[in-house]
């Protein structure tokens, strides 16, 4: 009642400020409400540490794995293709070694993550018990039989028989005709590594040239086979150690002056084995590798006793490869001009024409060159007339017998 009697004494527009009421909470509710919470931090500290979950929480995709069901046999045989595989994030690749037979195929299924297809896919079962040095790799055509060797890594060459792979994956020369005049012969290294500059080389470059691959092709033996048929003569670049190694690094199974002989040899096996038909190794990169000669010993002595060449590109003054040559009797070349060091069509045109010049003074001389399309091109326009001017091309073993003879 005295509340309302001051508002209605109280003058016209004034207001009366009245106290503010507090809600207050009995003091058991407030424990209540903290023993709530630290029952919640509790109960989730608890699921973090012992739940088993190694992802932490992070997404996961399945996929399904059924065994074929029946009259599935025949699409196991001819895996769905679909554009829509190609979104797919990681594929395992099977070896042939470790195919399984059918009765061991088994299914996955792969969601396309964008339109969200399924694709069912047959994959082989695992077999390793199997050993991949047992099972006989496919080999090149043309490849004489008695000149391979299996190693872990797949069939390598050898010499048998009195054989070796330097004369027997020679190109055809006119020897005769090459002993008379002066000869010129070019190596165009790189390929292997990009079909399409590899194919460039192959079909527009003249059969005397000679091509070296590297080992890190996707397909070589499908290259390797398609330059023999064109009649180039092969050689295998050897990836070794440069100056600035590991900055500038030439590719797996590099050889490496801090390793032993042992498994620097091993891993040139690993190399050999990448595909057949060469006449001959040669250093790709290598300026420190080439330089020791603890180092390049045994690499040609396994040159040697396989019956392969070695070409020397010439980057490396100090290289040991030429005496370390003649004393294994190796079949032995050195680049005499990098024909595209600075590659445009007057410097290249130049280097041709010292070359040219080299073998009429010596009798044999030898270029390098990359496979790039001008150097293509302006070596095709350079090799046409060059007989005219009395010089013979001719195939690398071809100059490395004559100079040999010589």
């Amino acid at each position: 009642m005295a509340e309302t009697a001051d508002d209605l004494s109280a003058p016209l527009g004034q207001h009366t400020v009245r106290r503010a009421r507090r809600l207050r909470l009995p003091f058991s509710g407030m424990q209540a409400l903290a023993v709530l919470l630290g029952l919640f931090l509790v109960a989730f500290a608890g699921f973090a540490l012992f739940n088993d979950n190694p992802l932490g929480g992070e997404p996961m995709a399945r996929i399904a794995i059924r065994p074929p069901q029946p009259g599935e046999e025949r699409a196991a045989e001819k895996p769905v293709e679909t554009p829509a595989m190609a979104s797919v994030h990681s594929t395992e690749v099977v070896p042939p070694h470790k195919q399984a037979a059918p009765s061991e195929q088994r299914t996955i299924t792969i969601i396309d993550g964008s339109s969200g297809a399924r694709h069912d896919l047959p994959i082989a079962g695992e077999t390793p018990d199997k050993n991949p040095a047992d099972v006989r790799p496919a080999v090149m055509a043309g490849i004489d039989q008695r000149l391979l060797e299996r190693s872990r890594y797949g069939m390598i060459p050898m010499a048998s028989e009195g054989l070796k792979p330097f004369n027997v994956y020679a190109a055809d020369a006119d020897r005769a005709k090459a002993a008379k005049m002066p000869v010129v012969a070019i190596v165009v290294g790189g390929l292997g590594v990009g079909a399409a500059k590899t194919a460039d080389a192959i079909m527009k470059l003249p059969g005397a040239i000679t091509l070296a691959f590297t080992p890190y092709g996707s397909d070589p033996t499908r290259l390797a086979e398609r330059a023999r048929a064109q009649r180039h003569e092969l050689l295998l670049q050897i990836p070794m150690e440069p100056y600035d190694y590991p900055d500038n690094d030439p590719g797996p199974q590099t050889l490496l002056t801090t390793l032993a002989p042992e498994q620097n040899i091993d891993r040139l096996h690993w190399h050999l084995s990448r595909f057949q038909g060469y006449a001959g190794i040669a250093n790709f990169m290598g300026a420190r590798f080439v330089a020791s000669d603890a180092v390049m010993q045994p690499v040609v002595r396994e040159a040697a006793k396989r019956g392969l060449g070695y070409f020397d590109d010439g980057t490396v003054p100090r290289s040991v490869a030429p005496s370390l040559a003649i004393a294994q009797t190796v079949p032995f070349a050195k680049a005499d001009v990098s024909v595209d060091a600075v590659p445009t069509a007057a410097e290249i045109d130049r280097a041709l024409a010292k070359l040219e010049g080299i073998a009429k003074e010596r009798g044999v001389a030898i270029g390098v060159a990359s496979a790039l399309p001008i150097s293509i091109e302006r070596i095709s326009a350079w090799t046409r007339s060059l007989e005219n001017r009395g010089v013979m091309l001719v195939p690398l073993t071809t100059a490395m017998l004559k100079s040999k003879s010589s």
